[in-house]
């Protein structure tokens, strides 16, 4: 460890890994979502109920592996934890691509084809029933080995922060790497649907699955623990310590021992955090999976057509880098603890989606106000999701982190399940029985529906969270 006077500043380096681990879980996720309009959907005779199903499965795998995955995390620690979680998601974002071979292969007996192939197999089937089952379940398999991988992702990063940044830094450098989920959702529209239309949809999955593999070099070769670690310095070392929480921390040895679902499921602030994603993630996931479909269906763009709509709503979304700041800004001059001030910020952030009631009504004028809208509000989404993620390492011990984590991603991955399934049902229970609602009709109203959903989750999930914990309280031992 040097120890020059002036501070190093490598935990910032650090935040660079996690940051380009969280776009490129981004790109992976929504390599679907982008495909499904124009490729999946005619190729294997999808529905958007079908399309809900695989998309709520997804985050039904993401949730129930998030109840592990914290843990993994916590036992194999944060460098080998997050190196087994991207190569496990890579391998699966990559088997994606050859869903369509497996799927013509169980049709006529042949696997050893072509995507090409496959296609012109798949196209001429007359038994469509047996194209969408066979190939729901092969793409379900895969979407099950990327949920595991991914699961891993924040439990591990929401560690590295809390090992590398004290408290009051915790929030803004949560706010910069999770600002990698608005960097992959804008590259994604921009590479996905021109990589897709010009190779083939499963070239998409492949190129894109492929760059976890290149990113586990670096974090191979850069990470390390702070106290072990060459490149920060005792000025470094003791910003990074300022907290003095040695006290919450226990050896390695006895730690493992006392981390249990079970004891992190008796205290509120779990229950709290638990609630608050629960409340929240789906909306996100929703505007990452739906819009799409979205401008397809209401506006009749493909997705390259599409492109620079969705492009749109995540560079409006790159604001949100500065609402990890604003409870920074509450504790150093407002004088509030640290759960005080995000939890003022978490109400500030809650009022934003409240526009999204209006996107369905003025979308008539242009589709460019609704884009504008959901822009705003997955700004706020990401501001709030930097601040809940850091109540965790705010209120307990480090070597808890990764688990509460792990429980808080596997209620929202559940609330996610919910309102993927539940939105693909509606949308063809909508266009189907032509649904009127608020002077909106088929799709349309269907859309709209589900927007009022998405523009007042976030003031309930804050009651929620305020009821459960009402004043700061820091949990010394589980």
């Amino acid at each position: 460890m040097t120890d020059n006077k002036r501070m190093t500043n490598y935990r910032w380096v650090i935040c660079v890994l996690l940051f380009f681990a969280t776009t490129i879980n981004y790109m992976d996720r929504q390599v679907l979502s982008l495909t499904f309009p124009d490729f999946i959907s005619p190729e294997f005779h999808w529905s958007n109920k079908d399309y809900g199903f695989v998309t709520g499965c997804f985050s039904l795998f993401y949730a129930i592996a998030m109840l592990f995955a914290g843990r993994i995390v916590d036992w194999l620690d944060t460098k080998k934890g997050f190196i087994v979680a991207v190569t496990v998601w890579s391998i699966g974002a990559i088997l994606h691509a050859f869903c369509g071979i497996a799927t013509a292969g169980t049709l006529s007996g042949s696997f050893g084809i072509s995507f090409e192939e496959a296609r012109n197999i798949i196209a001429t089937s007359a038994d469509v029933e047996k194209v969408i089952a066979v190939s729901m379940a092969l793409f379900l398999g895969a979407r099950l080995i990327l949920a595991v991988g991914e699961a891993g992702s924040f439990p591990a990063c929401v560690k590295a922060t809390a090992e590398y940044f004290p408290k009051k830094d915790r929030a803004y450098a949560t706010s910069w790497f999770n600002s990698g989920s608005t960097i992959g959702a804008l590259i994604a529209p921009l590479t996905i649907p021109f990589i897709a239309k010009a190779y083939g949809w499963e070239m998409a999955f492949i190129i894109i699955g492929a760059l976890g593999f290149v990113w586990i070099g670096f974090w191979q070769f850069l990470y390390k623990k702070p106290d072990k670690n060459n490149a920060v310095n005792a000025a470094e070392l003791k910003y990074i310590n300022q907290d003095d929480e040695d006290h919450l921390t226990l050896p390695a040895t006895e730690s493992k021992a006392k981390v249990s679902l079970w004891k992190a499921f008796r205290h509120r602030q779990t229950w709290a955090f638990a609630s608050g994603k629960f409340m929240t993630d789906g909306v996100w996931w929703f505007f990452l999976f739906w819009i799409p479909s979205y401008m397809k269906q209401v506006f009749h763009m493909d997705t390259t057509q599409s492109a620079p709509y969705i492009f749109v709503i995540y560079l409006i979304t790159m604001l949100s880098v500065f609402g990890g700041y604003l409870p920074t800004i509450f504790i150093e001059k407002k004088k509030m603890n640290p759960y005080a001030g995000r939890m003022r910020a978490m109400l500030i952030f809650a009022f934003i989606p409240l526009l999204v009631l209006f996107a369905q009504p003025l979308g008539s004028y242009s589709p460019w106000i609704p884009i504008i809208i959901i822009g705003l509000a997955c700004t706020a989404h990401q501001s709030w999701s930097a601040n809940i993620f850091t109540t965790v390492s705010d209120m307990f011990p480090k070597y808890a982190v990764a688990t509460v984590t792990g429980i808080g991603g596997m209620a929202g991955g559940l609330g996610s399940f919910f309102i993927q399934q539940g939105s693909g049902a509606f949308f063809d229970y909508a266009a189907e029985n032509n649904l009127h609602f608020a002077g909106f009709s088929g799709i349309q109203a269907g859309y709209f529906v589900v927007f009022i959903f998405c523009a007042v989750a976030y003031l309930i999930g804050w009651c929620i969270i305020k009821t459960l914990v009402p004043h700061f309280k820091i949990i010394r031992e589980l």
